[in-house]
């Protein structure tokens, strides 16, 4: 099993969530996060006066897959999410040891 964590702008949301639906992802997570890349934050003009914003608004989205479905994931969260612009996020796969569905007690892939 694998946790699928993508850092995406907060409009293309819609758009992963629509991307994962047909691959068979039953749930995820959603946090409304703040941060920054390569950017280092953007500069704005706010009624004529310019300020840097050092942390921009984006949206982290946690999926729990299973193993074989992590490439189809990953793939269907790239073409959803990407702009072609900077800031577009990042993809991270990590390992889950262990997953149990509290109401149940069901182990591992019967708990996703």
């Amino acid at each position: 099993m694998k946790l699928v964590i993508a850092i995406v702008k907060p409009f293309k949301l819609d758009d992963v969530r629509e991307a994962l639906t047909p691959l068979g992802v039953q749930g995820l997570t959603v946090t409304e996060v703040k941060g920054f890349g390569r950017q280092k934050g953007q500069t704005e003009i706010y009624r004529g006066a310019e300020y840097h914003v050092s942390f921009l608004p984006k949206v982290k989205v946690e999926v729990a897959v299973e193993s074989d479905q992590v490439d189809a994931v990953v793939e269907a969260i790239m073409r959803a999410a990407q702009t072609g612009k900077i800031g577009d996020g990042k993809i991270f796969v990590l390992d889950i040891l262990r997953a149990v569905r509290i109401r149940t007690g069901e182990l591992d892939s019967a708990a996703l």
